[in-house]
Formats: structure tokens, C-alpha cells, sequence
């Protein structure tokens, strides 16, 4: 195991050292929250595969597939298909409104009055993605050196935390890069072709497994269409892939690197389907579908391939979660203390940008950490953050990109009532059952419909100045200047 440790302490250490370089290029808010808007089509394509692909897509894929067969890739594909839907049809347009949060296009688009309610359910979708992503370091840490949940959880998150913070989205956006690459290489290119081989061959695997396993649809049609409300239009509107969005240096960028981004994700899903399969064939009795991955990687490879695809493992569940943990903070930061700041503060107060983002990520990062050390269910947690984030956030998002009439009080009330009609049903029918997601949803939509018409339309001048931002004509917000001691 001693070659393996040494891949995985080299990996963690150039995180480190990435996080390192990037505090000395974020100088601005620009340079420091969205990368200073320029990334070209190969990172930004990078950058976006990593974050979308993590720890749940890898070892939860896998494990899908272990229970359920081919039919087990349906969680990331649809992950996939919203990542197209978003870079086809709206992330050219999301690009060019030159924003921080998703909150922010809200104030744009309605006037100014439905960012804040906004931006809780938004913190709250961000920090449950974290904590999700950071407790998947104990199933890593427990298989390389056999450690302590709590010591995995803080081992881990505290690397993250310390690079994001350094560095902000140029750190993340680099070790995303080199997260991006470690995933391909040891899950696409050694671990799944090595599990197919010990498995026997595809062969060897229709003739152990019952046929099921290889039926597309083999997961369930209803199952199928709550990962699409969930994870697919989850894609659209999620603050964590927004704010990648924003890195792009043109729309274009945007657009066909997201497109690339999307179709590599679809790939990414059959792999994981096809190795948990394989691994079925190996160990049909596994306690848990979940341990599928870190068995097959712990018995079946080779010593230093086995590091590297503990790496990929690793890298995954780092990218989403300082994926996570920045837009948690940006949210916090921009769209909540920003504007009881704006309440409170004196007028002719300095206040350094870079600095406060720095001490929200920090603050956020130890708030992630102890909740991950609290936290037992990992699939509760991200049930709950996505309940909310689609019950809540999806109608007036989507409503204000393709709907004029659309008034900012319909979407406060779809926001409102879409959110606690997710809670209350969640209460009622369970959080892992689908009726919450779905009425949630129907409820948003009913009460922005019948709010936005019977209130009276939105300003002509604030629809004006939402078109000249549209089409990319509107001026950045600029950023407060950095004092010169910094």
C-alpha cells in the first residue's frame, strides 16, 4: 500500500500547492468568484464535467449499477441531460447577464425584490450539496488507511476549505482540471475496462445475471422521471453550476464547452452502470451496493492503479464539493449579509471583497464540516437540498428567463409556496418520497401563474434594462477595490 499512499499524499499536496497559486491571481471579486470571466472552451469544459460528476455520481453510480444493472446509470445520465439542456438552450444567456448568484438574475429580471428569499433557499441547496460531498471522504479515507469517520471528514474538507479559500474559483477552477483528468484516466480508462475483464466479459456477465440487469429501463419509469425533476432540472438552475457558467469567456464558450461537458457526463454514467455490474458478477453478496466501488478498487487492482483510481474517487468528491462550497459562500456573502450589510453600514466604510469572500468560505467551510460530522444520511440530505432547490427555485428561474408577464410577486409566491409545500409534504409522505418534489412543483407553478396575472405587469424600464443585460450590452457590476496593502 505504500505506492498507493504516495499517489494520494502527492494529489492532496498539488491541491494544496494549486490553491496556493490561485490567491495570487484573485485580486478582484471578478478574479476571485468567477475566475475573472475567462475561461476558454478546454477548462471551462473541464472545470464543469468536474463539478457535476462527484462523489454521488461516482461511488452512488457505481453502486446503482451494482443494484439495479445498465438501467443503474439513470441518476448521472440525467445529470448529463440537464448539463446539455442548460448549455444548449440558456447558458448563453446566463453568461451574458454578467452576475454572481443566481439571486442576483432574479433582482435583474423582477426588480430588485425577490433576491433574499431566494438566496436562503439557494444557501441552503449549496450547503446540504456540501456536506453531502464532503461526507464521502470517511468511504475513502476508511478504505485507503482504515481512519476515523470524524478524522476522514475533517482530513479531507479541511483541504478543500484551505484551497478554496486561498485561491477562490481559480483554485477550484485548476484543481477541478487536474480532478477532471485523474477521473478520466483511472475511472474511464483503467477501472472500468479492468472490472469488465475480471468480471469475465460482457459474456460472462449476461450469463450470471438476471436479464434484468441489462434492461435500459430496468431502474422503473416513475424512478426514472423523479431523477429527471430532480437532478435534470436541478442542472438548470443550481447556483454551483451558474456560477461556472460565469467563468466563460464568451457565450459561445459557454455553450459548446457545456455541450461537451454534458456528453462526456453521459459517458461517465454507462462506466459507473458497467463497473457496479461487473461488480455484482465479483461479489454478488456485498452488504451494501454503496461499498461496490471501494471493494472492487481495494481486491482487484493492481498496488499504484489502485492509488490512482482512489485518487479519481478522491477528485471527484472534491470537485463538487468546493464546487459547493464557494457558491455556498458567494450566496451567503452576496445575496444575504451584503445586503444587511448595505442596512448597516456607514456610509464611506472600506470594505475589501476578496477579503469578506475569503472569510465567508472559511466561516461556510467549518460550518460543512461540523454538519458533515453530525450528519448520518447522506441521501436525506441531498433529497432535502434538491426538494428545495426545484419546489422552490425552479418556476420563477425558469419563468423569468422565458415568460415576460412574470411578476416579481408571483415569484416570491412561487418561491414561498412551492418551498414550504415541499416541507410540508416531506413532513407527510417522507423525504425519499417523490409526491413532494411533484406537488412542490405544480404549486410553484400555479402560484406564479395566477400571482404574476393578477398583479400588475413589471416595469417597462426593468424589463428594458433585463434585454440590454440579455444581450450582453449591460455593464458588470463593478467590484470594490482592493486597498493596496492587500
Amino acid at each position: 500500500m505504500a505506492v498507493d499512499y504516495t499517489v494520494i499524499v502527492v494529489y492532496l499536496a498539488g491541491m494544496l500547492a494549486m490553491g496556493w497559486w490561485g490567491m495570487r491571481r484573485a485580486k478582484s471579486k471578478s478574479e476571485f468568484l468567477v475566475a475573472g470571466r475567462r475561461l476558454g472552451p478546454a477548462m471551462y469544459s473541464g472545470t464543469m464535467a468536474a463539478i457535476v460528476l462527484g462523489g454521488a455520481s461516482t461511488i452512488g453510480g457505481v453502486g446503482l449499477g451494482y443494484q439495479y444493472g445498465l438501467s443503474g446509470a439513470w441518476m448521472v445520465f440525467t445529470i448529463g441531460l440537464g448539463l446539455l439542456a442548460l448549455s444548449i438552450f440558456f447558458s448563453a444567456r446566463i453568461a451574458r447577464l454578467k452576475v454572481y448568484t443566481v439571486s442576483e438574475m432574479l433582482d435583474l429580471r423582477y426588480g430588485g425584490r425577490a433576491g433574499v428569499i431566494s438566496g436562503v433557499v439557494m444557501w441552503a441547496y449549496t450547503l446540504m450539496l456540501a456536506v453531502t460531498s464532503t461526507i464521502a471522504y470517511a468511504t475513502i479515507f476508511d478504505v485507503l488507511f482504515d481512519m476515523n469517520r470524524t478524522l476522514a471528514i475533517v482530513l479531507g474538507g479541511s483541504i478543500v476549505v484551505a484551497y478554496s479559500t486561498l485561491g477562490g474559483m481559480w483554485s477550484i477552477t485548476l484543481t477541478d482540471m487536474v480532478q477532471f483528468v485523474v477521473k478520466t484516466i483511472g475511472v474511464l480508462l483503467l477501472l472500468l475496462p479492468i472490472a469488465v475483464v475480471k468480471a469475465g466479459g460482457f459474456s460472462e456477465m449476461k450469463a450470471k445475471l438476471p436479464t434484468e440487469y441489462f434492461d435500459p429501463l430496468g431502474i422503473g419509469g416513475e424512478t426514472i422521471f423523479t431523477y429527471v425533476l430532480i437532478y435534470t432540472f436541478g442542472m438548470l438552475i443550481g447556483q454551483d453550476i451558474w456560477q461556472r457558467v460565469f467563468t466563460a469567456r464568451s457565450d459561445k464558450t459557454a455553450k459548446w464547452g457545456g455541450t461537451v461537458a454534458g456528453t462526456y457526463c453521459l459517458v461517465y454514467a454507462l462506466a459507473g452502470a458497467v463497473i457496479g455490474t461487473a461488480a455484482k458478477v465479483m461479489y454478488p453478496k456485498l452488504p451494501s451496493a454503496d461499498t461496490a466501488f471501494a471493494t472492487i478498487v481495494k481486491d482487484e487492482l493492481p498496488v499504484g492503479v489502485r492509488g490512482l483510481v482512489l485518487a479519481a474517487a478522491l477528485a471527484a468528491v472534491m470537485s463538487t464539493s468546493s464546487g459547493a462550497l464557494i457558491a455556498c459562500a458567494t450566496v451567503a456573502n452576496n445575496d444575504i449579509w451584503s445586503r444587511l450589510r448595505g442596512v448597516v453600514r456607514r456610509d464611506g466604510e472600506e470594505h475589501d471583497e476578496v477579503k469578506g469572500n475569503r472569510v465567508f468560505i472559511l466561516i461556510m467551510g467549518v460550518a460543512v464540516i461540523c454538519t458533515a460530522i453530525a450528519l448520518n444520511n447522506v441521501v436525506e440530505a441531498l433529497t432535502v437540498a434538491y426538494n428545495l432547490l426545484v419546489g422552490g427555485l425552479l418556476v420563477p428561474i425558469l419563468g423569468g428567463l422565458l415568460w415576460k408577464r412574470g411578476t416579481a410577486a408571483g415569484a416570491l409566491a412561487a418561491v414561498a409556496v412551492g418551498g414550504l409545500a415541499v416541507i410540508g409534504l416531506m413532513a407527510g409522505y417522507g423525504i425519499l418520497a417523490n409526491e413532494p418534489v411533484y406537488y412542490g412543483l405544480l404549486s410553484s407553478l400555479f402560484a406564479y401563474v395566477v400571482v404574476s396575472l393578477a398583479t400588475k405587469p413589471t416595469e417597462a424600464a426593468v424589463l428594458a434594462a433585463w434585454r440590454e443585460r440579455l444581450a450582453g450590452r449591460g455593464a458588470e457590476p463593478q467590484s470594490e477595490p482592493v486597498p493596496a496593502h492587500q
